[in-house]
């Protein structure tokens, strides 16, 4: 019983020795790794124009947009950052051969909430992490833990910013800046929305009519969607509309793909040192760990 106890006592020095390696030393390390990550997905975001790792203004880059279903919506959407500073869309409508054409006015940019989100989340991933640099001491597992939890909330709420698009009613899209964009005005029977799908840039064009007074159609308002599909109904002013068409194209962006991935792998590590802790903490669970 007493060779017992004494390999008991042993085993746990050691392990408590084990373990303060890791809280002092390891800790540190992927606090470090983390750190590095994130300030290469947050320059991404960035894009600086020298290429030097500065921030400064973000560059301009301009993709085609395209689509494997329809050849109907062609264009070129110039990307500043996290705005739109440029759109150059050309729609062709089957009915009448008619091919509609609008741009940006030259004074608008059109902001993306969506990747200014995910990038003031990173900031602020990082932000967590600067404040525990390697003066700090931590004292017991549960404080790295919650600090990885924080950490870990903004990294998921900035890759769902991404991968999440908002749902949108018609009434909210007819509402949109965005539809007072465009020089000439779009025409009134157009919406037009944008938004990023993981590393996508995508825009769809819906086509409408008005729902005549005496129509049999049972009218339902639709509700929010990210893409809505031909025969969504909605209210606007006094009119009653449909959806005809839609239209959707995109483009990949090559660098929102780089942000995920970097992402991913951050969460990853952070996963790594909680279970890390966790498995010290199942060793002995009289005291906090």
């Amino acid at each position: 019983m007493a060779t017992a106890m004494a390999a008991t006592a042993a085993e746990r020095a050691v392990l408590e020795e084990e373990f303060r390696w890791l809280l002092h030393d390891e800790v540190h390390a992927v606090l470090r790794q983390l750190q590095d990550i994130l300030k290469e997905a947050s320059l991404r975001f960035t894009l600086p124009c020298s290429g030097t790792g500065t921030e400064g203004p973000a560059k301009q880059e301009n993709f085609i947009l395209g689509s494997c279903s329809t050849d109907q919506v062609k264009g070129v959407l110039t990307l500043q950052g996290d705005a739109l500073s440029q759109a150059d869309v050309n729609l062709k409508i089957p009915r009448n051969n008619q091919l509609l054409h609008f741009a940006f006015r030259e004074d608008k940019q059109w902001k993306l909430q969506q990747i200014q989100d995910a990038r003031n989340h990173v900031s602020q991933a990082i932000y967590l992490l600067a404040n525990r640099d390697e003066s700090y001491q931590f004292r017991t597992g549960a404080e790295v833990l919650k600090l990885m939890d924080a950490v870990m909330l903004q990294l998921t709420r900035a890759r769902n910013r991404l991968t999440t698009p908002a749902t949108l009613t018609l009434p909210e899209i007819a509402a949109s800046g965005l539809t007072r964009m465009f020089a000439p005005a779009l025409p009134s029977d157009l919406l037009v929305n944008v938004y990023i799908n993981l590393n996508k840039l995508c825009l769809t064009v819906y086509q409408l009519h008005a729902l005549q007074p005496n129509s049999t159609k049972n009218f339902r308002p639709a509700g929010g969607a990210v893409l809505h599909s031909p025969g969504a109904m909605f209210e606007w002013g006094s009119q009653r509309l449909e959806v005809s068409h839609v239209h959707k194209v995109e483009c990949v962006i090559p660098w929102l793909n780089d942000a995920l991935v970097f992402f991913t792998v951050s969460l990853q590590l952070c996963q790594q040192l909680k279970d890390k802790i966790s498995v010290f903490s199942s060793y002995w669970s009289y005291r906090p760990f």
